[in-house]
């Protein structure tokens, strides 16, 4: 029987190990955390998002996402989707295409697969990690910090990436790519919060409103998403800018200008919208500026996007604003531009983008090119998609596929 170890017991890991055992290897899975599964717990905001009706390589990223299209021929939505009935997980679709179990509980995602593990014979050692894996008369050997060695036949690598040290990811498994002769892309933070170079954050902190974003870098329109926009002191969150943060976390790295433009009124054009404030001037021109917005716009937003505008005198009657001015308001509001300078740090970000450099890994089987034996699979691979399931659904059809081939390949 072909010895299999699994360092990580993340997402890819944990179906890695089923897989791998379903087709006749006796698995072993190493995890470096008191228990296996701790980030997938976090998914979806506990609701586990674990794919999207809408798979399609154009959400993935990394110098060659078109690797994705191998490993999706082999294990794709339907068969997800086939793989978690035969768990007992019933799935539910939500808005843009995202599948989640209908419990709406990660944590019932995580105990069917450990129910299988268990089923299956897997073992599962915890508290270990792997400093090295080590080619061995014609057997690899896992060296773990603790003295501990783990032999195999094959040996796949799951660690994850950086995103979340706190739920197990901290960048290990690069240490041991690279020691065995892989190249890393340089990893980043991905779907990840952005920080923003503006005096007025403070007093906008909390507000959070639906709307437009685009990001442009040098004066070139990199990104749009439309969704949740919530100010922070640090920046801005939200659905949207989660989607565009990729983008801003790798251009700002590379020190190049990139700036947020906000919309907050994506459905109107802006000659429609300038007409609607000179209309609501002239219902009443005697009210202040400022309080002229009220009921239009977030009320502790007025003051900021008056700032924006460069409008003076706050306390003056609307109607004394020039139809200049005018123009000034209804541009800060359909593109507010706020310069960005990078995003917050490994331990808020939910992906990693950057990785194993999938060109030294085979595109069918996943093992490394570099070091016989050795697979590859998950977030250590520069891969990572967009928001919205595509992640987990890498997970997912990585670690199977590298589980499948990991027991059968001689």
């Amino acid at each position: 029987m072909k010895q299999v170890v699994i360092i990580g017991g993340g997402a890819s890991g944990l179906v890695a190990a089923i897989m791998a055992a379903r087709n006749g290897a006796c698995v072993t899975v190493l995890e470096r955390m008191q228990r296996a599964g701790k980030k997938l717990l976090a998914t979806g905001n506990g609701r586990c998002n674990l794919a999207n009706r809408r798979l399609d390589a154009t959400y993935y990223h990394g110098a060659r996402a078109e690797f994705v299209e191998g490993i999706f021929a082999q294990f794709g939505l339907d068969a997800t989707l086939a793989f978690f009935d035969s768990l007992g997980v019933s799935v539910e679709e939500e808005d843009a295409g995202k599948l989640f179990p209908s419990s709406r509980q990660a944590s019932s995602v995580l105990d069917v697969l450990r129910y299988e593990m268990t089923q299956l014979c897997v073992t599962e050692v915890c508290d270990v990690i792997v400093h090295a894996i080590q080619s061995q008369r014609g057997r690899l050997l896992c060296v773990c910090g603790d003295g501990r060695t783990f032999e195999a036949d094959r040996v796949l690598v799951c660690t994850g990436g950086k995103s979340s040290p706190n739920l197990g990811s901290n960048g290990g498994g690069y240490k041991l790519a690279q020691a065995l002769g892989h190249t890393i892309v340089e990893p980043f933070p991905a779907l990840v919060q952005v920080r923003l170079l503006a005096p007025y954050l403070n007093l906008i902190a909390g507000v959070g409103i639906e709307g437009k974003a685009e990001v442009w870098v040098d004066g070139t329109l990199e990104g749009t998403a439309t969704g949740e926009l919530l100010f922070a002191k640090y920046g801005i969150s939200g659905t949207a800018i989660l989607q565009l943060s990729r983008a801003i976390s790798e251009h700002t790295l590379k020190g190049r200008r990139t700036e947020l433009r906000l919309d907050l009124f994506p459905a109107q054009s802006f000659d429609a919208l300038a007409a609607l404030l000179e209309q609501r001037i002239a219902k009443d021109a005697r009210k202040p500026i400022d309080f002229s917005f009220v009921g239009l716009v977030h009320k502790r937003l007025i003051p900021v996007l008056l700032l924006v505008a460069r409008v003076q005198n706050l306390q003056r009657p609307c109607g004394d604003l020039s139809r200049d001015e005018i123009v000034r308001i209804a541009s800060a509001m359909k593109a507010w531009a706020i310069l960005c300078f990078g995003t917050q740090s490994w331990m808020f970000s939910q992906v990693t983008a950057g990785g194993v450099d999938v060109r030294e890994v085979d595109p069918a089987t996943l093992e490394s090119k570099r070091a016989p034996g050795v697979h590859f699979a998950g977030e250590v691979l520069d891969i990572d998609g967009d928001s919205g399931g595509y992640n987990l659904q890498w997970a997912w059809a990585s670690g199977a596929v590298a589980g499948v081939h990991a027991a059968m390949l001689d």
